[in-house]
């Protein structure tokens, strides 16, 4: 949130002098406010609210500060008011100095975090002695604004919290809670604690759209012509209305998926909460919570609202639903005094709505529910964004509209053609129009995409990547950017113990996982056994540490998950798994020293400690945190066994140790214990009493590793052109290093870190320019996720989103296509994505996008085949026109082939395996066209042309061999035989033109198997369902021909063995000719001359996409990119240190 946002020059006054509040306001409130179905309020009802609310208590903070504030029931958003008084005013400030500077707002006051947010922002922007300087100084409303926006961008400024008596005077509670009736009221004014649907388009509304499409429309009035008086054609009518039905299905089924993300949302809030009425507990509907409840939180406990915490015992809260990872976060009470490195959502005495309490307990005062928590506004979000219409929808509606206009235009010219030249009567040219738009128009290409896709789908399945909308499967496969989470994407998400500094020395230790299985080798590569470390009394001594100080449990696997997992915090779980590496006998420590105090950990102190007591009556202080805090605590050090003074350079060593681990982005904890007399002395522990005096033991340097296989995955994302962008919750260092180890950037001091806080003082024209080069994004919100997926749209690029949490959620419904990671995603992401991963990694990702580019090149193909046979339909009908023969191919048989006989072999050419080198090309340009010249030549110029003379040579083979000369090409019209549309020998001669048809198309499909490379090479019988396509279709032919029903349907008689001899040559004829047309291609590109090879080989590549930048989006804006451009943001995020992470 800035300020600024909310204000412009026009809404902020320099004034010499007031005389008075009354003054002021009069001057800064405007004339009336709309309220939402309450008409508005005046002026003066505002200013009497504001003086009301001063009379309570001042808003004066002093500083010269005043910030007069109120929230009014039905207001629909924030208005903000500055004013700057030269001469000052007395506004009873809590310094009792005279206030120059009045920030006035108002909000709705169902928005109580926004109030609160506004509240907290101000403060911190004008804790600033030197802005109140330039404010107070500035001499027009122009000059004031620009001086907040320069403030603000240089992003110094974050939240300062209001104390508890604060916030129960901005909520207008108490210690006791609300009385149950102001709960009432405040219920039917800010409404439940629910999350609303953002009202869509109906079901049904969906489904008439693809009834009236431009190709359906085309359809409708050529299927109504059909039963005008005189065509008398009801049979085609209702083939082509069912044509028109079949293809609208198809299209919904492509494009509708149910709308549930809201519901799986609302499972994440509780049904019941414990909250403080009129100082009683009670239990109460969780819809009933409203702004300025107290509510009790408990160990286990969903939090259903947004609330700011006034007591914390303990308490760590698991905020994986609003950023991703998954450790627990501790809460404390007290107030933030600086929270200019923190967003909203991390401040650590905030709770939110849809996280959970994993450990301790508190309370905290309700700031917002429903629609106005920060869940709620995810929500809001991800109904917001209007899924757009996929590359391969796009294309599709693109290719339909050009079919549509190719058809309409063909059919009014042959129209007139018809009537003019052919002498056809009105009904005639009717008759021959719709033939000709018949036949242009593909039917079966929608269902067929839809078939192909359905199968893609079940493909990818069997590589753990289920599609959940059909048109996701060739998006992904044109994706050139990815943005990745990191934690349990590219890496296990299991916490491993990597390395221990301890007896001043390293120790490495090998496993990835929760399962307790590795070898510890020592800084030479030597196995060390487990025995030899417990024998170690200092090695000893660690591990009885790390076990006891500590709340986890690790858990084998059972009948309901097969894997290791860890009960309780990541990070205590690792040192519970690295015991049980090392042999390490856990129940029996525990029995041996039994635990009498608890020293929780504290974000301030950060440090957690257990006292234990043995048998014989010693008592132990265990000491586990982070390693500056807990080694500032330490006087000693123990070396083999032996307790040394921890001397300076001892210290400086481990400091060292520490930074080495940090730079190689390792989690770091140092280990140390306490034994002594005043210890056992001790009957009540303190942090005080009980951290000091430490004996220092070990520092332990763990990590999420990277999956094994994602290295790979990423280099053949390299490879096809593929740009990979980490987004993560976690700290930047962190993410950093586990990009380099996976091979995502080359050199990291070259990568730039922009953390949420710094995006969120960047304009979008900056975030773009970033974009080009090597960046990672760490500890991002939901709605910044959402607009880096935007900013990368704008450009151009077709964007996949990973996530698995709900603040993955708008940027996955945002992408082209959202990839949820199924083992861990919650419901709210599953409903978002289009596809899920069940296995959770990046490498089955990759395998996706293989996979989506072989469904686009397997439509490309059946694209062609149908194509093809495009023009044996058409070619007749112009014959028919121009040299008026007797219509060599009805109407009803051009529907024989696109409706039924096509179907199945293009179904079979949909499930062509990918040619090689698949991945090893750039994915395909975005301006490249399914139906370009090249493939437009190849199928009507080429293939469907000989299609066509093969045809009509069967037709006339009838006439030819039934009496009518050789050559003669118009049968007499005096013999009725010959005669359009009942003649004996004509009905034959049709029947042999579309059965010249099907089998010109069994040699066409394997022509069309592949582009360049010969199909005898790639195996003629390799793809099992194009072979079953064949079958059918020749079975389908037979069908059609020899039984009465369909003879009658279709038009259709019988023919004899010399015919179907002729037939027969009609696929290897084709096949022949294409293999020629290959070999003379393949050929040519061989002869490609050695100087032409090296120009292009070596065409230069911009430096930054070898650095797995973004691929330029053509050849012209690769050429005109400027390296120059990236210069300025150069400063930015990479130098960050490891302290600064840390906080």
């Amino acid at each position: 949130m800035k300020i600024y946002e909310l204000l412009d020059s026009e809404k902020i006054l320099c004034l010499s002098k007031v005389e008075n509040q009354q003054d002021l306001f009069s001057r800064l409130v405007p004339s009336s406010l709309s309220l939402n179905g309450k008409g508005s309020i005046t002026q003066e009802e505002i200013i009497q609210q504001l003086m009301d609310r001063e009379a309570i208590s001042s808003t004066g903070i002093g500083n010269g500060i005043a910030i007069p504030h109120i929230r009014l029931d039905g207001l629909k958003e924030p208005v903000v008011r500055l004013a700057i008084v030269k001469e000052g005013l007395q506004f009873n400030a809590i310094d009792g100095k005279p206030c120059k500077i009045f920030f006035l707002f108002i909000t709705p006051s169902d928005q109580t975090s926004t109030h609160l947010q506004i509240l907290a922002k101000i403060s911190s922007l004008l804790g600033s002695e030197k802005l109140r300087s330039r404010l107070e100084k500035a001499d027009s409303p122009k000059s004031v604004y620009q001086i907040l926006v320069d403030e603000e961008n240089k992003g110094k400024y974050g939240y300062i919290n209001l104390d508890k008596k604060s916030i129960f005077e901005e909520l207008q509670t108490s210690e006791n809670g609300l009385r149950q009736e102001e709960a009432k009221r405040r219920l039917e004014v800010y409404g439940p604690n629910v999350l609303k649907k953002i009202k869509k388009t109906p079901t049904y509304l969906k489904l008439l759209k693809n009834f009236i499409s431009l190709f359906a429309i085309l359809l409708w009035v050529g299927g109504g012509l059909c039963f005008i008086p005189g065509v008398d054609m009801p049979q085609l009518g209702w083939a082509i209305f069912g044509v028109i039905i079949i293809n609208a299905v198809f299209s919904f089924w492509q494009e509708f998926k149910a709308e549930r993300a809201i519901e799986a949302l609302q499972k994440l809030l509780p049904q019941k909460s414990t909250v403080l009425r009129s100082g009683q507990k009670v239990e109460i509907l969780a819809s009933e919570l409203v702004p300025g409840d107290i509510i009790f939180l408990e160990e286990g406990d969903s939090i259903p609202v947004d609330a700011r915490l006034i007591e914390s015992h303990e308490m760590r809260v698991n905020n994986a639903a609003l950023t991703g990872e998954s450790r627990p976060i501790y809460k404390m009470s007290e107030p933030i005094e600086d929270g200019a490195v923190l967003l909203w959502t991390e401040l650590p005495n905030m709770v939110f709505a849809g996280t959970s309490v994993t450990s301790g307990s508190g309370r905290g005062v309700v700031i917002g529910t429903g629609m106005n928590t920060e869940i709620g506004k995810i929500a809001h979000m991800t109904q917001s964004v209007e899924k757009e219409l996929s590359p391969l929808q796009k294309e599709m509606h693109k290719m339909v509209n050009i079919i549509s206009f190719l058809a309409v235009g063909m059919g009014i010219i042959f129209f007139f053609l018809g009537k003019s030249l052919g002498g056809l009567s009105l009904i005639g040219a009717f008759i021959f129009t719709i033939g000709i738009v018949v036949a242009n128009i593909p039917e079966g290409l929608l269902p067929t995409v839809s078939l192909a896709l359905a199968m893609g789908v079940q493909r990818m399945a069997k590589r753990n990547v289920l599609i959940k909308q059909l048109s996701s499967v060739e998006t992904l496969g044109c994706t050139n950017v990815i943005c990745t989470d990191k934690t349990g994407t590219l890496t296990t998400n299991q916490i491993s113990v990597s390395k221990i500094f301890i007896n001043q020395r390293l120790i490495s230790v090998s496993g990835t996982s929760y399962e307790p299985k590795g070898e510890f080798h020592d800084e030479q590569g030597r196995l060390i056994n487990p025995s030899d470390l417990w024998q170690d009394p200092t090695c000893r001594m660690f591990f009885t540490s790390s076990v006891l100080c500590n709340n986890a449990h690790l858990l084998s696997p059972s009948s309901e998950t097969n894997y290791w997992r860890i009960m309780g915090d990541p990070t205590e779980g690792s040192l519970i798994v690295l015991a049980r590496k090392a042999g390490v006998d856990i129940e029996a420590l525990a029995a041996d020293y039994q635990r009498v105090g608890h020293l929780p950990f504290e974000s301030i102190r950060k440090r957690m400690s257990t006292i234990n007591q043995t048998k014989d009556g010693r008592k132990f202080a265990f000491t586990k945190g982070a390693p500056l805090e807990t080694l500032a605590q330490c006087d000693s050090i123990l070396i083999n066994g032996r307790k040394e003074k921890l001397t300076p350079q001892i210290r400086q060593s481990i400091i060292r140790q520490n930074d080495l681990f940090a730079r190689e982005g390792f989690r770091v904890l140092a280990v140390a214990y306490r034994e002594d007399q005043e210890l056992s002395a001790l009957s009540y522990y303190s942090n005080e009493k009980v951290e000091c005096s430490l004996t220092f033991l070990a520092l332990v340097a763990m990590i999420d590793p990277p999956r094994a296989e994602v290295p790979k995955a990423i280099a053949d994302c390299r490879t096809a052109g593929i740009r990979v962008i980490m987004i993560t919750g976690d700290y930047g260092l962190t993410a950093k290093s586990i990009a380099h180890k996976i091979g995502m950037i080359e050199n990291p001091d070259e990568v730039t870190v922009i953390t949420g806080h710094e995006l969120a003082e960047m304009d979008d024209q900056k975030l773009k320019t970033i974009l080009k080069q090597p960046v990672i994004f760490a500890r991002m919100s939901p709605d910044q996720k959402m607009r880096i997926v935007s900013c990368l749209k704008e450009e151009g690029y077709i964007v996949a989103v990973t996530g698995d949490g709900v603040n993955d959620a708008p940027a996955l419904k945002k992408a082209d296509i959202g990839v949820a990671l199924g083992m861990h995603a919650n419901d709210v992401a599953k409903e978002a994505a289009n596809m899920i991963i069940t296995d959770d990694n990046f490498a089955s990702i990759v395998a996706g996008i293989e996979e989506g580019r072989a469904v686009y090149a397997n439509i490309k193909r059946f694209v062609t085949y149908i194509f093809a046979s495009n023009v044996p339909e058409i070619v007749p009908f112009i014959l028919f026109v121009l040299f008026k023969i007797p219509l060599p191919l009805t109407v009803m048989q051009i529907l024989a082939v696109d409706l039924g006989t096509d179907l199945v072999p293009a179904l079979g050419l949909g499930v062509e395996s990918p040619e090689p080198g698949t991945m090893s090309r750039p994915p395909r340009p975005q301006n490249e066209r399914m139906i370009n010249t090249k493939l437009f030549l190849r199928a009507y110029g080429f293939l469907g042309m000989i299609e066509a003379i093969l045809c009509m040579l069967g037709y006339y083979f009838i006439y030819w061999t039934h009496g009518l000369s050789w050559g003669t090409l118009i049968p007499p019209a005096s013999n009725p035989a010959y005669a359009y549309p009942d003649g004996a020998i004509y009905i034959m001669a049709t029947t042999m033109c579309l059965a010249g048809i099907v089998t010109a198309q069994v040699g066409n499909v394997f022509c069309c198997r592949t582009e360049q490379e010969s199909i005898f090479k790639v195996g003629l019988l390799s793809n099992k369902l194009v072979l079953v396509g064949i079958i059918t279709e020749i079975t389908l032919i037979l069908l059609f021909i020899y039984t009465p029903f369909f003879q009658k349907i279709f038009g259709l008689a019988p023919i004899g063995l010399k015919e179907w001899a002729l037939l027969a040559t009609f696929g290897p004829i084709i096949l022949i000719l294409e293999e020629g047309r290959k070999w003379l291609l393949r050929r040519r590109q061989k002869k490609l001359s050695p100087a032409r090879a090296r120009k292009i080989a070596e065409e230069p590549k911009p430096s930054y996409l070898s650095q797995q930048s973004l691929t330029p989006r053509s050849r012209e804006q690769e050429l005109t990119a400027k390296p120059a451009d990236l210069a300025a943001i150069g400063s930015l995020g990479s130098k960050k240190t490891a302290h600064h992470e840390e906080q």
